[in-house]
Order: C-alpha cells, then structure tokens, then sequence
C-alpha cells in the first residue's frame, strides 16, 4: 500500500465520534447535531424532475467533459454571477462529482514529485487539502487564519524562500470554519505572488452563494482576475458545486472553471481517472444552475437562522459576524473546546465540532482553531434556535 497513507490524519468525525463515545445524553432530549455540513434544507425541485425525467439515460456512457449544455449552463452563471465577459464553455469548464472528489483529484494531478511541492492551505481548513497533498507527494504549508486578521491566511507573512517551493495554493471563500470572505484585493494580491513564484491558484467557492447581505454577494477568484484585465485566467481554477446552493449533497455535482491550459489536463487525467458524472445528474444539473430563484430563497432561510442563533448566543459567546456561509465559529469561554463539545453533549444533547480538529499547530506553535467550536446551522429553524438556547443555558449554568 502507498506507505503515504500512513501520513494522514483521522477525520474530524472520526475524532469527534471517540470523544463522545463513553458519554450517555439526556434521553429526554432529542438530539440537535451542529456538526456536519449537509445541508438539511428541502433539495431544488425541478433538479429531482429532471433527474426522473432522464433516468433512462442510466444505460448510457457519459462523457469526462460533459454535455455541452451543461457547460454552457455553467459558463451563463459563473460568468453572470461574477461579471466575467463570457467563459468558455468548451475550454475553460469541466463538469465534476461535486468538489470534494475534484479538489482531491486535481491536486493529484497537479503536483510535480520531482522538485519542492509545498501546499498551501488555510488554518484551520477543509482537511481534504491536506490528505490529497500529502497523497500526491505534497507537503502541506498551514496559512494560519486567527482573528487579528480576520480569519483569513496573511500571504505577506510567508517569505520568497518559502513561495518558491509552493507549487499550489488553496484559498476557502467564504471559508470553512470561519465564514470569512476574502475581499478581491486579496485575491488580486495572491495572484501577483503566483506571476512571481509560478504556482496554481486553486479557490474553493463551494459556499459563494449562502451570503447574509444580499446587495453584497462575495467575489471570486475569477471575478478578480478578470478586473485586471487576465481573461484567460492563467494559473486560477475555481470549484463550485449544487451542494450548499441547491441542497443537493447527495447529487454530487459541481464544476471546475478558469485557466484552459489547466482545465485541459486536468480532463486529461480525468480521462484515466474514470468518473464522468452521469447523464441525468448533469441534466438535473442543467436546472439547478439555470435557476436563481431557489437560491434566494434558501439565503432568506439562512438568514432567518443567523438572526435567531445570533440574538441568542451574541450575549454569551464570542464570534465574528458572519458574512456567509452556513457555520458561526465562536469561542469557547474556558478555550478548552474538547472539553465543551464533550459536556455539551453529556448535559444538553447538542453535537457540535471542536475547532482544534479543523486545524493543525501553525507556525507559533499553536493551533488557530483551538478554543473554538465550529457550530453548522444546517437544519430547519426551529432545531436550530432549540439547540443555541441548549448552548445558552449550559453557558449560564457555568
């Protein structure tokens, strides 16, 4: 077996589920789980029809690439979202099984074992960053993310020795855990380093579309290069996917889009790789991505979850006003964040995930995400609120 593997960690819900184990919850309690990210809100369903519409299409070979009506969809809304002048539908987008299994399969495919491969990622992070670098050979450079700067990584902290053997950097926006949204001078500013050190760019955007302030949706990575004029998108590939905007995680279905160069080989790979999205998700696909409605709404209902656990836990807990996504990151009054997710499920039945298990001791030789609790509001109102007043009233017992 690939001696690698022995490098990776166990999985944050894998660690969760032994801190729990020897607990027993109040059985009067139902549960209210905080932890995982699947969103919990009703699926689009006009992608649902189309999938049983085109069901027969299961007995047909799709292609890597897709249909081109699927990339033609994608290219209409990534350029219309971001103020791109026009995408490529055939060059500059691949179809892909939702972003996890490409953001894993492109760094495999990106990786050159043969000099230096650092990898950079924030701190704390989605850890499929780091198991897929160290898979391909990598070695993960952690950008921590602490709160004098916003939850966002300090690219100016990382000197030229360092960039030079960084052959890949990943940025989260709006992040996982934090919710912190990189603001287009950041994006414009690590796309100078990248001219200068000659790295991939690679910005998962999975939550773009789950913002609090509508007349202010995040930016992009695409959207910034393309106001300095780079319409090719040299070294920029963004992942974006129906899971979170369309409540879809089980269609696994997401897109990669920018440099055509990249894009290119990367469906070179995915050629060998073998997982071309089946026809009728790409045609349930079609409909999710041409229709901004729905989207709207799921905001209006997340936003309605903000305001209620915010008005709830803000007397209590400290936390940075979330921007987007769907997870507030508060801290733990005792910084102990292990202890709390243990009591607060022993006492109150709520599961939630200890910060220090989405991150890794950084470069002062602490973890940034200790003494935090990464809380996802993914279920419908009413659990959600029920479960901040369970917080609440540990936190006022003491």
């Amino acid at each position: 077996m690939n001696p690698d593997l022995d490098a990776l960690q166990p999985y944050p819900f894998e660690r969760l589920a032994a801190l729990k184990a020897d607990l027993t919850p109040p059985a009067d309690l139902a549960h209210r789980p905080l932890t995982i990210g699947e969103p919990q809100h009703a699926p689009y369903q006009a992608a649902l029809d189309a999938l049983v519409r085109h069901q027969h299409d299961f007995a047909r070979y799709p292609a890597i690439a897709g249909l081109p009506e699927l990339r033609q969809a994608i290219a209409d809304w990534a350029s219309s979202r971001f103020g791109l002048d026009g995408l490529d539908a055939e060059r500059q987008v691949l179809p892909v099984n939702g972003t996890r299994e490409a953001i894993f399969a492109f760094v495999q495919a990106c990786l050159d074992r043969s000099r230096p491969a650092r990898v950079a990622v924030p701190n704390p992070f989605y850890q499929i960053y780091e198991g897929a670098a160290l898979l391909a050979g990598g070695t993960p450079l952690y950008l921590d993310c602490r709160a004098d700067n916003d939850f966002r990584p300090d690219f100016s902290a990382v000197d030229a020795d360092t960039w030079r053997q960084v052959q890949l950097v990943f940025l989260c926006s709006p992040g996982n855990p934090t919710g912190a949204v990189t603001p287009i001078e950041e994006f414009q500013q690590l796309i100078a380093l990248a001219d200068e050190h000659d790295f991939i760019i690679a910005s998962d955007e999975c939550y773009s579309e789950l913002y609090l302030d509508e007349q202010a949706p995040p930016p992009g990575l695409l959207q910034a290069a393309a106001a300095m004029g780079r319409h090719d998108y040299h070294r920029c590939l963004v992942f974006h996917s129906l899971s979170k905007r369309s409540n879809l995680p089980g269609l696994r279905s997401g897109f990669v889009a920018g440099d055509a160069e990249l894009i290119s080989r990367f469906r070179r790979y995915r050629t060998y790789h073998g997982c071309a999205m089946a026809l009728p998700i790409q045609q349930a696909s079609i409909a999710a991505w041409s229709d901004e409605a729905h989207v709207r709404d799921n905001r209006d209902a997340y936003r309605a979850k903000f305001a209620a656990v915010t008005e709830i836990l803000a007397p209590v807990m400290d936390f940075p006003a979330p921007e987007a996504s769907f997870y507030l990151w508060p801290a733990v009054p005792d910084g102990d964040d292990a202890a709390f997710t243990r009591r607060l499920y022993a006492e109150a039945h709520v599961s939630v995930l200890p910060g220090s298990y989405m991150g890794r001791t950084g470069s002062d030789g602490t973890n940034p995400g200790a003494g935090r609790l990464r809380l996802a509001l993914v279920d419908e109102l009413a659990p959600t609120r029920e479960a901040a007043e369970r917080i609440r009233d540990l936190l006022a017992r003491g």
